[in-house]
């Protein structure tokens, strides 16, 4: 096996170069932790950017993985397959929801509501109902759609022209919204909580605004819910804490435990929204990742993870008030839901150099927006991994590196 410097060498010169990872090459993962290949041990507190919700690489899901690999492993959309008609079936029973779409990313999951919000209103004879309104800070994904739903210039510089008839307004401010939904916009999509942006939620009374001036305007409202959904804020999908239901949602990350996929779940008056030949993807539903998403719906059940995560989440959230309220680190806020949290750290925090301290003594994190530490484990963390893994934060968030003035 080439050695940790070999690996890393050859991933500097054969990758394009659009990542920064750290010196890191993971080997091997089971439960919380990672293992690379120094053979060293990390407690794995940001679960691949929410996406191994379960885990790395749960017996139930490699079993249910490896045992559909023996039977199918791609039929593409001529055709169904019982993986993918089970699963649909299954999320359907788990939400407020009437259909799915299956596709293999969030960014394809929002592309697709993009055509679904235009093509609805095209169908109804709308055709002057173009127009998309995101947010400020938002995210939703790096292709050329998806991009321009994103409300982060940071990720724009040099990609234009991008797509036409998107207006951005600030996250939380209903009045703004109310004055940019007119009747050429089609629809509405915000994040429940901006987790790229710093793990910022939206207010309860937000959404249900949201809803409110869609239903007066006739603008459908989606909810992005790639990184909130699947359990991470304590409920299924997060937007279940407000009460508010959208017109449809995009979900990925969590969806399959690290195999990918994504979806689009859609109340019935979208139903027919996107007619045979309107859209499709090649690899969208394919069993092996269906098969993995059946397994991952099987240990919610069997492990009680959306009660994990709301008593993890509550536990979480206590230690990280402790941290800002304690005078001798340099965090000033705290925020989030479930176990999707952050803590905002002190402007003059390297926090580069932090996120190396820490990997140092195990445990990895992430950080989003201007100086936040990303916290968002897999769901059946344990408490005794929690309180290790913030033992290990506090440690040393005492020392944290301050960046030169």
């Amino acid at each position: 096996m080439s050695s940790t410097h070999e690996l890393l060498e050859a991933a500097e010169h054969g990758g394009l170069g659009n990542y920064r990872p750290a010196p890191l090459v993971a080997l091997t993962g089971s439960g919380r932790h990672l293992r690379d290949t120094d053979g060293r041990s990390y407690l794995d507190l940001t679960a691949g950017n929410a996406v191994t919700a379960v885990g790395h690489a749960h017996p139930r899901v490699t079993a249910a993985i490896a045992e559909q690999a023996g039977r199918v492993l791609h039929t593409s959309n001529l055709f169904h397959n019982e993986p993918s008609i089970r699963f649909t079936q299954e999320l359907i029973a788990r939400t407020a929801f009437d259909r799915v779409y299956l596709c293999n990313s969030g960014a394809e999951a929002n592309e697709t509501l993009i055509k679904l919000a235009r093509r609805h209103h095209f169908r109804h004879g709308a055709t002057e109902r173009v127009r998309i309104v995101a947010t400020t800070g938002g995210f939703h994904g790096r292709t050329m759609g998806a991009l321009t739903l994103t409300g982060r210039d940071l990720y724009k510089t040099g990609m234009g022209p991008l797509l036409g008839g998107v207006d951005h307004v600030p996250y939380n401010d209903l009045r703004a919204m109310e004055e940019a939904v007119t009747e050429t916009t089609a629809a509405v999509i915000v994040e429940t909580i901006q987790a790229e942006a710093g793990v910022i939620p939206a207010r309860e009374d937000y959404l249900r605004g949201l809803r409110e001036i869609c239903e007066r305007t006739g603008a459908l409202l989606f909810f992005d819910e790639v990184q909130t959904g699947y359990g991470r804020t304590g409920a299924f999908l997060s937007h279940e804490h407000s009460g508010v239901v959208p017109d449809a949602c995009s979900l990925a990350k969590g969806i399959a435990a690290g195999f990918p996929m994504g979806a689009v779940a859609v109340r019935e008056h979208l139903a027919g929204a996107l007619p045979p030949g309107t859209h499709a993807s090649t690899f969208g539903g394919n069993p092996v990742a269906c098969a993995a998403a059946l397994a991952v719906l099987d240990v919610f059940e069997d492990e009680d993870l959306l009660a994990n995560a709301t008593s993890r989440g509550e536990a979480l959230a206590t230690a990280l008030a402790a941290m800002v309220a304690d005078p001798a680190l340099p965090a000033t806020a705290s925020r989030g839901k479930g176990l999707l949290q952050g803590l905002v750290l002190a402007d003059d925090v390297d926090v580069a150099a932090l996120l190396t301290g820490l990997r140092e003594q195990g445990v990895l994190l992430a950080r989003v927006g201007h100086q936040v530490l990303r916290f968002s484990p897999a769901l059946n963390i344990t408490a005794e991994e929690l309180d290790e893994g913030l033992a290990v934060v506090t440690r040393v968030l005492a020392e944290a590196p301050r960046a030169a003035a």
